[in-house]
């Protein structure tokens, strides 16, 4: 599966084909038949317009525009707010009684894993070689800009979001968009289009969840594992290596996905932490070991995103991969992270919209600044003649690669943390989707155990599926088919907007009135 630049994975570059054999001609057959329609979808999805002689996807003017204008609306809530949404996670203003399955930081947590993964290190890789250094500029401003979009949809998630007679939460674009454009407009046509965007959106979160939130992330983890452990002549290298490796996988999300979001959250809750410190602290041995570069590349930074080389696309040039990258790495505007947020335990739905913003925060503005400030910083010799090569019209090097290399410069046994990175982040995606995909499937086909049950099976087939088949289109369409979701869910962002103020408005006028106090760490209340 080969992505371009126009069109990245949520998370991640790397796919592994089958080997040579049935195995290789099943997929050869699959892929034929699905390419057609796999490209003419990318298509229009991916599409691109060209301004000031620079071209890229609209879809991502759509997804940067969203988030400019919640800013405003909103008046820069991500930054009035930011120390009341860290609050939030730390539990400061939540009562153990309240509604909801998990706590704040589980939600938040269980959300990050689905975005943060291999395209935090392998996409900003690419960001840098084809941008400049200046794209790290222009990716930490449209991290910021979508903490607004993502403090809107997720406070709808909440607002919308259906808790059955079990005490399971059931939230999602495909509960707001039905029940809120039924609010908004209030007429047959309302309930009619917020009936048809609501199923719409189940299939393509669905579609994606055993695509590219499933099968892409298995084939990448068995890539990587085999890559690290000798390749084709390694421990991995035998033809029923892909198929061990998929049934482990396989048991393994399975044990997880099963358990619903207590369980994802639980896991979730110690594994994108640990994910998140482990890789910190590489950037910052990095770092630390060329400080005296800080200053120079920080420079290197600001100048190059005002002051393009022309190579790089001019100005307009760099800011557009600089949006690209963040826009597609934390989803914001996606609708996928609310499925996740809906199931805290709150009475206040404005609270987990403030919690949601610090997710592109983290995964954009901390994850993936260090990772372009540990390249420009350590200026990896693949990276330097990768911007030539750029320049003079060639093809970009490896992302992976080339971040890799970075960390190798410090430290040379980085390309095995780098292998524990890749697992850890892609099981950690294919768990969350696991659950982002069992809401869809649930809201489509009925929330009964057989259905339950069903959809558990089906998932961790695919995961042995994608471990064995890359199944390149078919991953492809699943990936149009996601951001396609995102003209249909900001619609209805755009639409609700007048809810989200009031719940905000609401919610800050019981702290202020004394409503809602912090909540005393003992006694919990």
């Amino acid at each position: 599966m080969t992505y371009t630049l126009a069109a990245p994975p949520p998370d991640g570059e790397l796919i592994l084909a089958a080997d040579a054999g049935p195995l290789a001609r099943i997929e050869d057959t699959i892929n034929n038949v699905f390419t057609p329609i796999s490209e003419g979808f990318s298509g229009f999805v991916f599409g691109e317009i060209t301004v000031l002689g620079v071209t890229f996807p609209w879809i991502v003017a759509w997804l940067v525009i969203a988030a400019t204008v919640f800013t405003l609306a909103f008046g820069f809530v991500q930054i009035r707010n930011f120390k009341l949404a860290v609050d939030l996670v730390r539990g400061k203003y939540t009562s153990k009684d309240e509604p909801g399955e998990i706590n704040h930081f589980q939600a938040l947590a269980s959300a990050l894993s689905g975005t943060v993964g291999l395209g935090n290190i392998a996409g900003v890789g690419v960001a840098v070689t084809v941008g400049g250094a200046g794209a790290t500029f222009w990716m930490i401003l449209c991290g910021l800009l979508g903490m607004a979009t993502k403090f809107v949809e997720c406070t709808l998630g909440v607002k919308y979001r259906e808790i059955d007679s079990n005490g399971v939460v059931h939230g999602g674009p495909m509960h707001y968009l039905r029940k809120g454009l039924a609010e908004q407009i209030p007429n047959a046509f309302g309930r009619g289009l917020g009936k048809v965007l609501a199923v719409l959106a189940a299939i393509m979160i669905l579609a994606f969840g055993i695509g590219g939130g499933n099968m892409f992330q298995a084939n990448q983890t068995f890539a990587q594992v085999r890559d690290i452990t000798g390749g084709d002549d390694g421990l991995l290298g035998s033809d029923g290596a892909a198929l061990i490796f998929g049934i482990v996988l396989a048991i393994i999300v399975g044990s997880v996905v099963v358990g619903g979001i207590k369980s994802i959250g639980a896991v979730t809750s110690k594994l994108v932490p640990a994910m998140a410190i482990i890789y910190v602290l590489a950037s910052l041995t990095v770092i630390g070991v060329n400080i005296t570069a800080v200053p120079d590349a920080v420079v290197t930074i600001v100048q190059g995103a005002f002051t393009p080389e022309a190579g790089f696309g001019g100005l307009i040039g760099v800011l557009i991969v600089g949006f690209q990258r963040a826009a597609f790495s934390n989803e914001a505007g996606i609708g996928s992270a609310p499925i996740a947020h809906s199931a805290v335990r709150t009475q206040h739905p404005a609270t987990e919209g403030l919690v949601a913003l610090l997710e592109p925060f983290i995964d954009t503005v901390i994850i993936c600044t260090m990772t372009a400030l540990t390249i420009v910083i350590a200026q990896p010799q693949l990276w330097v003649e990768g911007q030539k090569a750029v320049l003079a019209g060639g093809e970009e090097p490896d992302g992976v690669t080339v971040t890799s290399e970075a960390f190798a410069s410090v430290l040379p046994w980085f390309p095995y943390v780098l292998t524990v990175a890749v697992v850890l982040f892609a099981i950690s995606t294919i768990i969350t989707w696991g659950y982002y995909g069992q809401r869809a499937w649930l809201f489509l086909f009925g929330n009964n155990s057989v259905s339950r049950n069903l959809y558990n099976v089906v998932f961790c087939l695919f995961v042995v599926i994608g471990s064995v088949l890359s199944l390149g289109s078919v991953m492809d369409f699943t990936d149009a088919v996601l951001f396609l979701l995102a003209l249909f869910n900001i619609i209805g962002l755009y639409i609700m907007i007048p809810v989200v103020k009031k719940e905000l408005a609401a919610y800050k006028a019981k702290i202020r009135s004394g409503e809602v106090r912090k909540v005393d760490e003992k006694s919990g209340v």
